[in-house]
């Protein structure tokens, strides 16, 4: 202890920690996964501020029986301990919740109240610091942060969003997405041949964190034109489809010019890089193996046996999704294991194909399933029947026992009613689920004559509709909303 993180080496040496009952924070974390990075910052100042709880770091893929132990499936992950129990985890690269619960487990704050602002959406590292220092002091005072963005910052992000007509902010590089909302996106600007240029959001927090509230758009990537903010993955391609973007690129004197110019990061398709020195042989052998079914899974292990929690995580998936797949062990084959590396420019395992093309690894069709774009790419390709949309609406209503389908997320509502309904759920300590109807036309359209309710948003229970804001408002000030929502 004593404000410092230490590197796990061995299972024993974690249970000796744990079992001593001070509160410990656990940092699973992958060499590869740019998120882990920034998130280990912020872990390592956290540490500093709560000298008298244990920190430590465990690089997932390298200790696998740690993994295990705790049902790691994905990075960024954290475990929270105490008195020789696990008490709290948290998936993904969110501080704030960071904060939050560790100063919980660290014991500043007491139970059920909030140890910061995570409701506002403070995700600015050093917002979320300071927040956090004020804790450790032990103040009981809550207060309101406003987390304001410099003038240097705004000046940066405007430079950045006009360095080019057509400017995207997205996960990874044109030739290296991160994500596939990214990589669908680049490929609607190659389609549209037009010259763009790109940021790396994962390659700077403060970038990442403050164009969000300069664009007031929770999520990435974001498009702009002439430094107006188009929108995201399912509005470009919406755009695209319809023949919009067209229009207005055109309408802002922008250009279509040769593909090969059309960004500087080359012409590769789906993650696929066809230039590489790699043997024709291998190069045969690996482009057969990828197209050999239609959904193909290149995993350590086997199905039945996965051999690490980020290949089970993806298994998992794809048989909650009822997906015929077949797979390829890569630890019984060193030839593949490197050469597909190289082959698809990715550099860890697993890697999902649907159809010949590169989805992604873990976090990737972990994130997909949870949007429905994962749904929806297997039956746009004929991999599953295709869903109607009552099907569609079933299944998200029924995805969260309290549901909630509002304008813009939690951290970020889009409008007053939907602000109200998410500060009456979390005053009552209610967890749900909730789906932003602005990203999606189609939910947003077909819900209304679903549920016969015509405005937003809608909250459920076990599938049932309970009503809009002024019910949800109704049943809170009456002291029966927690007790309607878990009966």
């Amino acid at each position: 202890m004593g404000g410092s993180v230490r590197d796990v080496k061995s299972k024993a040496e974690l249970d000796e920690v744990v079992h001593g009952g001070a509160a410990v924070a656990l940092h699973f974390w992958a060499s590869w996964c740019e998120a882990s990075k920034h998130m280990d910052k912020i872990f390592s100042h956290l540490s500093t501020d709560f000298p008298h709880a244990h920190f430590l770091r465990v690089e997932a893929e390298e200790q696998p029986e740690i993994s295990e132990a705790y049902s790691v499936s994905a990075v960024p992950f954290f475990v929270f301990c105490k008195d020789g129990k696990t008490v709290d985890t948290l998936e993904g690269a969110d501080p704030s919740s960071l904060a939050n619960k560790v100063a919980k487990v660290a014991g500043s704050v007491n139970p059920g109240e909030a140890a910061s602002p995570a409701s506002l959406g403070m995700a600015a590292g050093s917002a979320v610091l300071e927040t956090v220092k004020e804790f450790a002091k032990d103040s009981k005072e809550k207060s309101q942060v406003q987390v304001g963005q410099s003038t240097p910052l705004k000046k940066r992000l405007q430079q950045l969003i006009d360095s080019h007509p057509i400017m995207l902010f997205m996960k990874g590089s044109p030739e290296e997405p991160q994500c596939g909302f990214s990589r669908k996106v680049v490929d609607v600007l190659k389609k549209e041949k037009v010259k763009f240029g790109s940021f790396d959001i994962l390659s700077d927090l403060e970038v990442r964190d403050g164009i969000k509230k300069f664009s007031n758009w929770p999520t990435f990537p974001q498009l702009y034109c002439k430094g107006e903010l188009l929108g995201g993955c399912d509005i470009a391609i919406a755009m695209h489809e319809s023949g919009e973007l067209h229009e207005v690129f055109k309408d802002h004197g922008i250009d279509t010019v040769d593909e090969t110019q059309v960004s500087d990061s080359g012409n590769a398709k789906g993650g696929i890089s066809k230039s590489t020195d790699l043997s024709t042989t291998l190069t045969s052998r690996l482009e057969s193996l990828v197209n050999s079914s239609p959904v193909m899974l290149f995993m350590k292990g086997k199905p039945d046996e996965p051999k690490c929690g980020f290949s089970r995580k993806v298994v998992e998936i794809l048989q909650q999704e009822s997906v015929p797949f077949n797979s390829f062990d890569i630890l019984t084959d060193e030839e593949v294991r490197q050469g597909l590396k190289v082959y698809s420019n990715w550099s860890s395992y697993p890697q999902l194909y649907i159809k010949g093309e590169l989805i992604g690894g873990s976090d990737i069709v972990l994130e997909m399933q949870k949007s429905g774009e994962l749904q929806k790419i297997l039956h746009e390709k004929g991999i599953l029947p295709k869903e109607t949309i009552q099907d569609r609406l079933k299944k998200l209503i029924a995805s969260s026992p309290v549901m909630l389908f509002m304008k813009g997320t939690p951290d970020a509502p889009r409008c007053g009613f939907s602000s109200r309904v998410v500060g009456a759920l979390q005053e009552e300590g209610v967890d749900f689920g909730h789906f932003d109807i602005l990203t999606d036309d189609e939910v947003r359209q077909g819900l209304k004559t679903f549920s016969n309710w015509p405005t937003f948003p809608q909250l459920y229970y076990k599938s049932e509709l309970i009503g809009g804001c002024d019910i949800v408002m109704e049943l809170r000030n009456n002291g029966e909303l927690k007790s309607t929502l878990s009966e």
